[in-house]
């Protein structure tokens, strides 16, 4: 498991989440964002800072702009310098307005950049708290395959040399879509959601033994990849063997613990003359049906019922 994130630098901040600098340029690599909560600084209008979290992100919108606008100048000034604290990120305005010119004046005197956005102020906190939870979420690297098939996020599992790269190239050529081969770094992005991507180094690579590394970006297109997705299903590929037991009906419930979350698992065994891509693309549309509510082992068993039923009453 690699540790969580210590910090993201506004900078990073900045270019993913296409904000606009309007003041401090010059200080984006110095300003570090440590926790991903977000302060909309209400109370510290008033003059209430028994509670300030000035290590918290400061995103002004029509509400705080317009309480602002009341205050004399004077008091604005004496406000927003005790809010640039030494370990204050940046403050943030949204909707397009334009930041304070006493924000300003107090943030350039303690090197705290000003930053904009045309979004409105819950989509902009929205949009900066997931992808500060992302950034500053412990992560753990997962050894397989992350696929996107039909929208679900299929992680393949299995021990080494059992086809699993195969597998997925087989899956692309059918028109879905690769996440990561080998090693897959996972975070839990909220209660109910694991999210996957593959390290960098590896993004967009795909290995096949006896023909080495292949770039299936370039080979098939940028449809055939994604950067990350939440991981809804394993499939777990286990070589075939007569002693072993595998669920034959599908009522075996089965799943695998990520972090929180019991992320549902199913279990096929590989053998000469199956065709793996075909099984797991049908597993992901199995899954999805049960999702939204049908499942075909019930109907089955509705059936046999209905069958001995109607047997022992001839």
């Amino acid at each position: 498991m690699e540790p969580m994130a210590d910090s993201v630098t506004v900078a990073q901040l900045v270019a993913d989440t296409k904000l606009d600098v309007f003041s401090g340029e010059e200080d984006l690599k110095d300003r570090k964002v440590v926790v991903s909560d977000i302060s909309r600084p209400g109370l510290e209008l008033t003059g209430y800072f028994n509670y300030y979290p000035h290590e918290r992100l400061q995103l002004f919108g029509r509400t705080e702009n317009a309480f602002a606008g009341n205050m004399s100048s004077e008091e604005r000034l004496t406000i927003l310098k005790r809010m640039c604290a030494d370990d204050t990120p940046a403050f943030i305005v949204s909707r397009g307005m334009a930041p304070l010119k006493e924000m300003v004046t107090a943030a350039q005197a303690a090197h705290i950049p000003v930053l904009t956005s045309k979004l409105p102020t819950t989509r902009l906190s929205s949009l900066i708290t997931d992808y500060l939870d992302g950034r500053l979420a412990e992560r753990r690297s997962m050894h397989g395959v992350l696929t996107d098939i039909y929208g679900l996020g299929v992680l393949i599992t299995g021990d080494s040399g059992v086809g699993k790269s195969e597998t997925a190239l087989e899956l692309i050529q059918r028109g879905h879509r690769l996440i990561a081969d080998d090693r897959v770094d996972v975070y839990q992005q909220d209660e109910q959601t694991i999210v996957g991507e593959a390290p960098k180094i590896l993004s967009h690579l795909l290995e096949i033994r006896g023909l080495g590394i292949v770039d299936v970006m370039n080979l098939f297109g940028v449809g055939a990849v994604r950067e990350r997705t939440s991981i809804d299903l394993i499939v777990h590929l286990e070589a075939w063997s007569p002693d072993k037991q595998f669920d034959r009906l599908g009522s075996g419930e089965q799943s695998q613990q990520i972090f929180d979350v019991a992320v549902p698992k199913i279990s096929i065994p590989v053998k000469v003359g199956r065709n793996l891509a075909s099984i797991i693309e049908v597993a992901a549309m199995n899954f999805r049906a049960k999702s939204m509510g049908y499942d075909a082992t019930k109907t089955f068993e509705a059936n046999l019922n209905s069958l001995i039923q109607s047997n022992s009453e001839e």
